[in-house]
């Protein structure tokens, strides 16, 4: 059963596979914005929904209901798996391991294309990171760095130069006297980036910090 998208787009396709629009930012750099609602379109579910600037479909989320997940499926517009994320089973605190499209049981035959691990304040003197990302997992050095704040959607993903390749803001802060709240936010991600694991990133963020 699923639920009226009217109240978050006037057009919303589930049965054709869109990808996220190309804008043009003020300094003239091509990005792409889109709009994440964080709810399932179906009822029984929990999840987030993701659509660009024309209303279309492009990622969605669908969870049951009931305690923390330790797998995540990020799907584009048509249902198609895109990524999946695992909550790592060895004694890694807080990692979890991202897959590319959908993976079998025991993923003996795959490998991490990322790793996301949790910044553990207590052990770090930079309290404004939230997360570090790494190609594998014996890698001393990360690939990106995540810092802000999730709980304000105030985020940016940093590359190892610094230069933010996605970031997240509040919609408020784009629709000036209008308030979204926290459930519908917004994620730029800068071109040569890929936006569905831009999006994967924003779902394991919202695990560790929800």
């Amino acid at each position: 059963m699923f639920i009226s998208k009217k109240s978050l787009s006037r057009s919303v396709h589930d049965e054709h596979q869109e990808q996220p629009e190309l804008v043009e930012t003020r300094g003239g750099n091509l990005c792409t914005s889109v709009t994440v609602w964080r709810k399932s379109l179906i009822v029984t579910c929990k999840g987030f929904t993701v659509i660009d600037s024309n209303g279309n479909l492009v990622y969605r989320v669908d969870t049951y209901v009931g305690g923390r997940p330790m797998e995540l499926v990020l799907m584009d517009g048509s249902g198609k798996p895109i990524l999946t994320m695992r909550r790592s089973t060895v004694p890694l605190v807080g990692t979890w391991l991202i897959y590319g499209g959908e993976v079998g049981e025991f993923c003996t035959s795959e490998k991490p294309v990322f790793y996301v691990k949790k910044s553990i304040n207590i052990l770090n003197a930079n309290s404004n990171v939230l997360a570090y990302v790494y190609r594998r997992s014996s890698d001393r050095r990360y690939a990106y760095v995540i810092e802000g704040s999730y709980s304000h959607r105030s985020c940016k993903v940093l590359d190892e130069t610094k230069r933010v390749v996605a970031e997240i803001r509040p919609k408020d802060a784009l629709k000036r006297g209008i308030s979204f709240g926290l459930e519908v936010f917004v994620l730029i991600v800068q071109a040569g980036f890929d936006p569905g694991y831009a999006m994967g990133l924003v779902l394991l963020l919202d695990q560790m910090f929800s």
